[in-house]
């Protein structure tokens, strides 16, 4: 199965597209890494154009990779209302993206996705790269944040499952 992970955001959206040979597995030999990156919008766009951007770059992701499930990082905690509301706006759209495909969407909090990756719901987030790096194999990830956060999103999803 092919699963897309999303760390929303405005200025940045990180995505990271895994195939899982069996949702049944959590072996390093039954993943593979099919894609990741970001999507990244200027602050000098008005919310609207930022917004349909990000729609129509992940259209195209869901075009290229098809992927039969869409896993979320879903909102945890806020510092401040100024984030969290640009944040909100961009899972609306990728909600509404992922609905129009009707690809099937998941949702897991950022401690969820620490502790079933890391092993600890406060994991560092360079633990957290750490593993993903490991299980994929992959040595340019520290480029990302939020490709990696992505990632381990989607690979969640099927540890989740094996829990």
């Amino acid at each position: 199965m092919i699963i897309l992970g999303i760390d929303p955001g405005t200025a940045t959206t990180g995505y990271g597209v895994i195939l899982a040979k069996s949702l049944d597995s959590r072996t390093r030999d039954n993943f593979k890494c099919l894609g990741y990156g970001s999507i990244k919008t200027s602050p000098e766009m008005a919310m609207p154009q930022r917004l349909k951007k990000l729609n129509n770059e992940l259209a195209k992701i869901l075009k290229t990779h098809q992927p039969g499930i869409m896993v979320v990082e879903s909102l945890y905690f806020f510092k401040n209302l100024k984030t969290a509301m640009p944040v909100s706006q961009a899972k609306g759209v990728i909600l509404l993206t992922a609905a129009k495909k009707n690809i099937p969407v998941h949702e897991f909090t950022p401690p969820q996705v620490k502790m079933l990756i890391a092993g600890s719901g406060k994991a560092e987030k360079t633990q957290v790269q750490k593993k993903i790096q490991a299980m994929f194999g992959l040595k340019n990830l520290n480029k990302s944040d939020d490709a990696a956060d992505a990632l381990a999103i989607a690979l969640t999803y099927v540890f989740a499952r094996n829990a």
